[in-house]
């Protein structure tokens, strides 16, 4: 296949710069300490104006969230590259011919800033499609509608599992090589490309995404993270030592597992110095580091942990699953069914999907099959990737589907999913040091 050639160009770029959010402010670091934007991740390499930064922003995140997706659609009556239908539209079919229009057409992506994924049953797969009920009528075993958040495209050193499903892990790959294989897929797909980037472009585009790392760096009630005790912000990233596995729930060897997988805010625990409001929010961060690190409960009926595990029951802390140290994604590619795409967590906005089981006749009812469509495997359906924890506050809403639009309703969500003996004091301090990665 023919490839597009995009000679490199040197360019001073620009530093990083400061993204403000509702509670605090997010930095991005680089060691070259600038963002060159002369690189192809922020050239268009398609045939719809897109770059990989048109969903990818950094003042996001390096993800998108609907107050962004909403200042484009009104600066440019939803012209903007962003507005596209093969993936921005609730069906590929959607009238764009009107303002009106295109707002209702790209209402999911505009209001909770969800991307359309359209996957197909597998060849071979254990499940057919029995049923589809979409509210667009567009749906179908070839083409089923799967409305997701993009992924940041920052803090990627960490990452064991690369897409929400996983569809671009390739066993024995490197990183490096599944972020080449995901950056040639979206410049075809997302980007519409008629030619496919040069392996040299995308490599470009891999080492410059590779590089950022981004974190919350002041919060507006607590103040500094990065000193007075605290070592959040993004620079720590950049030396944070990772490998596949560095920190396994399951280890039966040394380096056996270690829970305390958080070491951020313990310094907050001591802020004597400050006024005692500031202090006071400070303690709650670092209480809240505490609990996700050591708070038990128990779990039951998770596919990808529970029954992967042999154990029906399991006692397990947040860092069980969120175990890559400081970064919070997992180390071990595990992928897990938290209930998420279950029907009664079903907007009535999105497709809802009757799987049937080739085998047994049990039918499954989901709004998102997930990783099954990529493996074909009944057991795989509802299971999506651990994602990475780091500069959350950036990034609402929250989940693969955005269900979620604060953190607190992410801390309630495993509250009430594992009843978890949660007081209201442990839920603000979980979501005060949430807010604070």
């Amino acid at each position: 296949m023919t490839c597009l050639l995009i000679p490199a160009t040197a360019g001073p770029g620009i530093p990083p710069q400061p993204a403000p959010n509702p509670t605090g402010v997010a930095l991005t670091y680089t060691r070259k300490k600038k963002i060159d934007q002369t690189n192809p991740f922020f050239q268009s390499l398609g045939t719809n104006g897109r770059t990989c930064a048109t969903c990818h922003a950094e003042n996001s995140g390096w993800s998108l969230t609907p107050p962004e997706i909403e200042a484009r659609f009104v600066a440019t009556n939803g012209l903007d590259p962003l507005f596209r239908t093969n993936d921005g539209t609730t069906s590929p079919d959607a009238d764009v011919s009107t303002v009106e229009a295109r707002r209702e057409a790209y209402r999911l992506l505009r209001t909770r800033g969800l991307i359309r994924v359209g996957l197909p049953i597998p060849t071979g797969a254990e499940f057919t499609l029995d049923a589809v009920d979409d509210p667009y009528q567009h749906a179908s075993a070839a083409d089923l509608s799967l409305f997701r958040r993009p992924l940041p495209a920052t803090n990627l050193k960490f990452q064991s599992t690369v897409m929400w499903d996983g569809r671009q892990t390739t066993p024995g790959n490197t990183v490096a090589q599944n972020l080449t294989s995901q950056a040639l897929d979206a410049t075809r797909g997302h980007a519409q490309a008629a030619v496919d980037p040069s392996p040299t472009v995308l490599k470009q585009i891999v080492d410059f995404e590779s590089g950022l790392f981004t974190a919350q760096v002041t919060d507006g009630a607590a103040g500094t993270l990065i000193a007075e005790g605290g070592k959040g912000g993004p620079k720590p990233l950049a030396s944070q030592k990772y490998k596949a596995g560095i920190n396994d729930p399951f280890a039966t060897r040394r380096p056996l597992f270690n829970p305390q997988a958080f070491s951020l805010f313990a310094g907050f625990a001591k802020s004597r110095r400050l006024d005692p409001s500031r202090a006071a929010v400070r303690a709650s961060i670092s209480r809240g580091e505490i609990s996700f690190n050591r708070k038990p409960f128990t779990v039951s009926g998770v596919s990808g942990l529970n029954d992967v595990r042999n154990s029906p029951v399991m006692t397990v802390t947040c860092t069980t699953c969120h175990n890559t140290p400081n970064e919070g994604g997992s180390s071990i590619n595990a992928l897990m069914d938290l209930g998420l795409s279950v029907p009664e967590r079903r907007p009535a906005d999105v497709p809802l999907y009757t799987l049937r089981n080739l085998t047994t006749d049990a039918t499954i009812q989901t709004t998102d099959p997930g990783r099954a469509l990529i493996t074909g495997k009944w057991q795989d359906v509802n299971r999506f990737k651990v994602p990475s924890m780091r500069g959350l506050a950036a990034r609402a809403p929250y989940f693969h589907n955005g269900s979620a639009a604060t953190l607190r309703e992410v801390v309630e969500f495993y509250r009430d999913r594992f009843n978890i003996m949660y007081s209201e004091q442990e839920i603000q301090d979980l979501v005060a040091f949430l807010r604070s990665l």
